[in-house]
């Protein structure tokens, strides 16, 4: 039988790490390069758990959302929502924002303006108008600047934010989407938002928010995106992957008709329902499997209950 051996995922360098103050704008973008090579190098790697590693980026990055736009809920409160809303069911506000965040985890890194106006819309509850369908044409010119990824993400949410203050996460949104494709990443990785409500968005005595496109808006996204990169990097090096390992070092033993879909799921998606099921694996089989998986150290279990359990790497 084949051993999945550990894996070598990069990981940002100590020095490429924002520490303290940064007081220029050349040694943030110097950062937020140097962590960004790094992910670039993780992204183009293809793990076997991208899947996943996007998808808990884009909770995080949901969860800041949420907070920034005033409402309670937490990562578990997401997550929630989410695996155990019926079908056909509002998500709600803070559920939509999960939406947008896992769309732009799961869909290809072009985002054609039909596309960001059903986000818009949809998820963010947002009237698209001519402002808004403007910054989303003159993103593609973009594109086609020779600055830096990190540069064109900040000035692309100003854009946003001077057309439509009230599309303020849109523009975080729409950032990210322009960053992957400045890498040609097959995918978007969620980063910016997840950083929203840290301290490098805050300047002055008062520490208030800096609004994009304000006063030290370009170095607070470099000083983000470096931050975010190496935040990324060491999820996949520290968590997911060790946990893919022990998955997949374990999968070819297990017996139960189904198990490959679950395991596909939990390599691809943050969690899954302890009561999934198939045509192959029936609730009762999947509550059995999960507890063998989180026995031999494959999975965790992560909302604490005892009932409507969520599984995961």
């Amino acid at each position: 039988m084949l051993v999945v051996g550990p894996l070598t995922v990069p990981k940002v360098p100590a020095w490429a790490r924002p520490r303290g103050h940064v007081l220029h704008d050349a040694d943030a973008a110097y950062l937020a390069g140097a962590a960004l090579n790094a992910l670039d190098n993780l992204v183009r790697s293809d793990a076997v758990w991208a899947g996943v590693w996007r998808q808990r980026l884009a909770l995080k990055s949901a969860a800041a959302a949420v907070q920034l736009s005033g409402r309670r809920e937490d990562e578990a409160a997401l997550r929630d929502s989410h695996y155990w809303r019926g079908a056909g069911d509002d998500p709600g506000p803070a559920g939509h924002l999960l939406l947008a965040w896992r769309k732009l985890a799961t869909r290809s890194s072009s985002c054609d303006a039909e596309f960001v106006r059903s986000v818009a819309e949809q998820q963010f509850g947002l009237h698209w108008d001519d402002a808004l369908a403007a910054v989303v044409v003159n993103a593609e010119d973009m594109l086609r600047s020779a600055r830096p990824a990190p540069a064109l993400a900040a000035e692309l949410a100003a854009a946003v934010y001077r057309a439509r203050p009230d599309a303020e996460l849109l523009g975080f949104w729409l950032a990210d989407a322009l960053l992957a494709q400045k890498f040609r990443w097959p995918m978007p990785v969620p980063l910016l938002m997840g950083q929203g409500t840290s301290a490098v968005f805050k300047s002055g005595g008062n520490r208030r928010r800096i609004r994009p496109g304000g006063e030290g808006w370009g170095r607070a996204v470099y000083l983000a995106y470096a931050t975010a990169a190496a935040e990324a990097c060491d999820l996949g090096a520290d968590v997911l992957a060790p946990r893919a390992v022990t998955l997949m070092n374990i999968a070819p033993k297990l017996r139960a008709k189904g198990a490959g879909e679950v395991v596909k799921l939990l390599l691809n998606d943050d969690v899954v329902p302890g009561s999934w099921s198939s045509a192959n694996l029936s609730a009762r089989g999947a509550r059995r499997l999960f507890d063998r998986l989180g026995d031999l150290g494959a999975v965790r279990e992560v909302s604490g209950r005892p009932t409507f359990r969520l599984y995961g790497l």
